[in-house]
Order: structure tokens, then C-alpha cells, then sequence
């Protein structure tokens, strides 16, 4: 009984697609999407926003600048604490600590790590400058 019913629905689909007729757009269909579209590009400007404002980079260097302030000038005083009676000598006289004492780099790596340093500062304003350029154009 299934098939019958399938062979009556399949029949009935194909009755129903042969008798609608073909609908067809407007003549001037694709110019007035096209002019729509058109529209709505030229509404949307994309505004690009820091991630963190001038205002947030002044609140940063402030408080950047108020530690440094604090770790040279800091009060000095004479307290005892939980912190004081910490022993923290077994980070600094380990095994690991005495195996990289003898390790000494050679001047021209370090001249290589000094100048690829230099390099990486100065070429990451020049090609935010050209992609910023590329993105405008």
C-alpha cells in the first residue's frame, strides 16, 4: 500500500510542476537589485575602533608610571611578615641555577638577538602604515 501511495504522490508532482506556469521577473529586475544593493553599500561605513582608547592608554602609562615611581621610591619599612620569614634561597641555589651559571653567550649572538630586536620595532610601524594604506584604498 506504501508503494501506491508514493506512485500516486510522484504522479501527482509531476501533474502539478507540468501545469504552473513559469514565472518570470520584471524587466528591469537586476538593474533595481542592483541599485538596491548599491544603496546599502554605499549606507554602511565601517567605523574601525581602537581596541583600547586614548583614554584607557592614559589610565595604563599613569599606572605604569606610578609603580615605577613606587619600586624607586618606595616606603621603606621595617616590618615582619609572613613574606619576610619565607626561605627563597632554594630558587636561587639549585641545581638547575648552578648548571646555567657557567653559560656564557657568545658577543655576536648577542649583537644577532639585539639587532633582530631593533629590526622587528622598526618594521612593525612601516607595515602597519602600508596595510593601513591598503585597507583605505
Amino acid at each position: 500500500m506504501n508503494e501506491n501511495a508514493d506512485k500516486y504522490l510522484d504522479e501527482l508532482t509531476k501533474k502539478v510542476i507540468k501545469e504552473t506556469p513559469l514565472e518570470q521577473p520584471s524587466f528591469n529586475f537586476t538593474a533595481s537589485v542592483m541599485s538596491q544593493v548599491a544603496e546599502l553599500s554605499s549606507n554602511t561605513v565601517t567605523t574601525y575602533k581602537p581596541l583600547i582608547s586614548k583614554k584607557g592608554w592614559i589610565i595604563i602609562s599613569i599606572v605604569f608610571l606610578f609603580l615605577i615611581l613606587f619600586m624607586l621610591f618606595g616606603i621603606k619599612k621595617e616590618s615582619t611578615s609572613w613574606f619576610d620569614s619565607l626561605d627563597l634561597s632554594v630558587l636561587s641555589h639549585n641545581k638547575v641555577t648552578n648548571l646555567l651559571s657557567g653559560f656564557s653567550m657568545p658577543k655576536t649572538l648577542t649583537y644577532a638577538i639585539a639587532f633582530f630586536g631593533l629590526m622587528l620595532c622598526v618594521q612593525i610601524p612601516i607595515l602597519k602604515n602600508h596595510f593601513n594604506q591598503r585597507l583605505q584604498d
